[in-house]
């Protein structure tokens, strides 16, 4: 646990109230509009800062005070440092909690909404933290929801957003659809119910169309990204490289396409998967005895009640159901009994796979749990001879039982797959082959017979968007009587949301906006035909996917943003917030970015240049939570300690990516702190305009170290670091004050530097001392001054004196000391000398002017 050090100035001075300090400056900053970005014509370089914007679902957290400390430790540091600084503001104010809100209560989400906006924007201005509040946005404003809707006509137009029947989360009880992050344990997070998978007919964005430029993109990020984040999109991405293989399948007139990455195994397929809620198992199901009919359709509904991520889950036990159809091998022209098995999704490559149990570990599973033929194809010893056994099928593709004395060493026995490199064994021509020729032997022969080609596949599934609530953005389409569904004209936009009045929020299977009768009938503008407006609205995801840069324009009607405004501030320099978001919004935001890119709006690819992830605030190990009653109340720690102690609490708990303890944070220890810092700022007496250096020597060389140091801290966000440092100085200046008076000019030195330093984590008290100072407001605009060069070499360095490794002696030595005068010094110490005693010196390593060690026996 980090603690301040103590001092034997304490005592807290009861007579200045933080709260007054932060009425005062938090005014002052608001009437001189202290924090607005420059425009076009001023000339500092420019940085933008942006912390992901919060949902208003209630006061402020402790997440929040930790993030949005974060991002403005950042921005303050920037302007410090001559830039011209955008640190923006806005609510992601769309979404399902405001319209569960608006069911309990039978309320308007609009009113649930704007007062959370309203309480948090309080508690952002008593935090300090240094907003363009000139910039504020809200995702549910017309005037932004607008540019959703032309955003998606944009796409629509592109051939990016279309519509298919596809399985969705569906709560029985709520007759609702769900996103997957509303899917808790299989269940309905709202009402516990058990949720089913449900087709229905939905708008989606072709993310796909772009994956091998988010995946290659990423590699921009290297060394910017945590390394963590890269990885989770690149493994989300999923890109494979392999083959697209047409399978016959018996009584069907079009052959079944699968994709694999192992061509070259594909002598070893013995049975054939499909996905038991694609299309395609429906369809062969539907030519099947009765018997298999049924029991397909009550394995179905099983597996519709089975999340995603439950299916591909590697220890979970293999079901399936054979539904007495063959496939035919291409390669070998072998009979291949098809199966339907939860394992294989329908959305993954083409809903189907060829089942190579002695090479792939879920299909060696299933195999054993059916009792299917295992045929190993790549000899994993490496040697041609001595190949394994093989378990065959006969003509009817039932099992040959294995010969007596099977090795003991086959899949079939061991139950682990082969998945090393080899040599190909009974595969034909293929024979001897290694892995990486074998697979591209085999894609010739494919290519050759018409039977199969080289592909691409990837775990990246398109966009779903559209969602069956109210409180969203509407979808700006019309739908026909005839079936066509055309957009609403652009000089049409916004469509906006209906008033909810008589309006029943409560879900009944389909959108709320569908009851909406007077919203939802309306007229083409084209044709004067009768038309249906699309009664579903977006996911938020598409708010928060472009929202930087409408903070460019945020009060433009004209466009989503001015694109000479995005060439002069973007990309986002600084994007700070949780891990949480690692995957889907910041992909969703990278693809955006590169449709903009593609259009020619914007002149880079990457919406966020650099990304800081920050931990969680934890209370004596655990998640905050209402239920576990553990919460630590923002506006409350706000009250009791003021803004800055809580600023500094969190910024001296830890490093950012670490989670806090809160039961570690201590605000008393910032309290005494600032308190510290605030008393020497008032006893300071050297005039504003002395001369420094005929001060201290020593405060001056700590005071220009810090100026050294600082800069490289804050860009590497050690932050907990930072307020140590300052720590020191504030004790270095007091003990000078102590011997040499407060009329030290070093003592102002000292005094200035950490009030302008200080401004980044307690921004108030930074004011107050600067101004006590005999300086003018404010000190956030100050620029930090350059270290003297001459000042940071030191005279003399402490030296460590060792023996067999264990610290025996510490020693003041030049800075410049040689290794033979260092190892002379270290051998005449007492402590030394006492520790080595009689035992031989057997060896000596002298690290000058920091180590000597004596190796010693006996």
């Amino acid at each position: 646990m980090s603690e301040f050090p103590a001092s034997s100035a304490d005592a807290v001075d009861e007579s200045t109230s933080p709260h007054a300090i932060q009425a005062k400056w938090q005014k002052y900053w608001a009437d001189n509009e202290t924090f607005l970005a420059g425009g076009a014509e001023d000339n500092r370089p420019r940085k933008f800062v942006l912390a992901m914007f919060p949902y208003p679902s209630g006061d402020l957290h402790m997440g929040h005070a930790e993030n949005y400390l974060y991002s403005d430790i950042v921005a303050r540091f920037w302007r410090h440092r001559g830039h011209n600084v955008l640190n923006p503001i806005g609510w992601d104010s769309f979404g399902l909690p405001a319209e569960n809100a608006a069911i309990r209560r039978g309320a308007d989400p609009r009113e649930w909404t704007y007062q959370n906006i309203d309480q948090q924007k309080t508690g952002f201005k008593a935090y300090g933290v240094s907003f363009d509040w000139s910039r504020e946005l809200h995702t549910s404003d017309p005037e932004y929801y607008h540019w959703n809707q032309w955003l998606f006509l944009q796409l629509h137009e592109r051939g990016l957003a279309y519509r298919k029947k596809s399985p969705v989360n569906w709560c029985p009880n709520d007759q609702t659809v769900l996103a997957n992050e509303q899917v808790v344990d299989g269940r309905c997070e709202r009402c516990g119910a058990e949720v089913i998978k449900k087709k229905l007919t939905q708008w989606y964005f072709k993310i796909t169309d772009y994956a091998d430029r988010l995946l290659d993109d990423l590699n921009q990020l290297e060394g910017r990204w945590p390394h963590k984040v890269l990885q989770m999109q690149r493994n989300w991405i999923g890109r494979s490289i392999g083959a697209d293989v047409d399978f016959r399948i018996e009584g069907r007139d079009e052959p079944v396409t699968v994709f694999t990455t192992r061509p070259d195994t594909l002598h070893g397929a013995t049975f054939f998967v499909v996905a038991p809620d694609s299309d395609l198992a429906a369809e062969l199901v539907a030519e099947s005895p009765a018997e298999v009919q049924s029991r397909f359709q009550d394995y179905l509904e099983k597996v519709q009640k089975t999340t995603d991520i439950d299916r591909q889950a590697t220890d979970r036990p293999k079901t399936g159901v054979f539904l007495e159809r063959f496939a035919v091998n291409p390669v070998s022209g072998e009979r291949l009994p098809i199966w339907a098995a939860d394992y294989v999704l329908a959305d993954y490559g083409h809903g189907a796979v060829m089942a190579v149990p002695a090479h792939d570990q879920r299909d060696l599973d299933f195999a054993r749990a059916f009792d299917l033929p295992v045929k190993v194809v790549v000899d994993t010893t490496a040697p041609i001879t001595g190949a394994m056994p093989v378990i065959d099928v006969d003509d009817d593709g039932v099992p040959i039982e294995p010969a007596e004395g099977l090795d003991d060493q086959h899949p079939a026995s061991t139950g682990i797959a082969l998945t090393g490199e080899g040599r190909m064994i009974n595969s034909g021509d293929l024979n001897g082959l290694s892995k990486r020729h074998a697979i591209a032997r085999t894609i010739e022969q494919l290519t050759a017979a018409g039977t199969g080609r080289a592909a691409k596949n990837y775990r990246l599934r398109d966009w779903l968007i559209s969602r069956q609530r109210f409180w969203g953005t509407p979808i700006p389409m019309l739908h026909h009587d005839d079936g066509t569904v055309t957009p609403v004209p652009a000089d049409q936009l916004p469509v906006r949301l209906p008033s909810v009045e008589g309006l029943d929020l409560s879900p009944k299977g389909s959108s709320p906006l569908g009851a909406a009768e007077s919203w939802v009938r309306t007229v083409d503008p084209a044709s004067g035909d009768p038309v249906l407006r699309d009664a579903d609205t977006m996911d938020t995801f598409v708010d928060s996917s472009w929202y930087f840069l409408r903070f460019l324009s945020p009060n433009s009607d004209q466009f989503a943003f001015d694109p000479a405004e995005a060439a002069r501030w973007a990309p986002v320099d600084s994007y700070i917030g949780g891990v949480e978001h690692a995957i889907l919004h910041l992909l969703y935001a990278r693809f955006i970015t590169k449709v903009l890119f593609d259009m020619g709006l914007i002149d880079f690819t990457e919406p966020f240049s650099s990304l800081i992830n920050q931990g969680m605030v934890i209370l004596n190990g655990a998640k905050m939570s209402k239920s576990k009653g553990n919460l630590v109340l923002f506006q409350e720690e706000l009250d009791k300690h003021g803004a800055d102690a809580l600023r500094v609490g969190l910024a001296f708990a830890g490093p950012v990516e670490d989670d806090k303890d809160w039961a570690d944070v201590s605000t008393t220890g910032a309290q005494k702190f600032l308190a510290r810092a605030m008393r020497l700022s008032h006893e300071v007496s050297s005039p504003v305009d002395v001369i420094f250096k005929g001060g201290d020597a020593a405060l001056r060389r700590g005071t220009h170290k810090l100026l050294a140091d600082a800069p490289a801290l804050v860009e590497q966000t050690k932050f907990n670091v930072l307020v140590a440092r300052l720590m020191e100085l504030v004790n270095l200046a007091r003990k000078t004050v102590d011997a040499a008076g407060a009329d030290d000019p070093a003592v102002r030195e000292a005094v200035e530097t950490v009030a302008v330093m200080l401004d980044l984590i307690a921004p108030h008290t930074a004011e107050e001392m600067w101004e006590a100072l005999g300086h003018e407001p404010s000190v956030g605009l100050v620029t930090w001054r350059q270290a003297d060069p001459a000042l940071l070499v030191e005279d003399t360095i402490t030296a460590v004196a060792q023996v067999n490794g264990k610290v025996r002696a510490q020693l003041e030595v030049p800075a410049k000391i040689t290794a033979d005068e260092l190892e002379a010094l270290a051998r005449g110490d007492e402590r030394v000398i006492r520790a080595i005693g009689d035992k031989e010196i057997v060896k000596v390593i002298v690290r000058a002017p920091k180590l000597v060690n004596f190796a010693v026996k006996g």
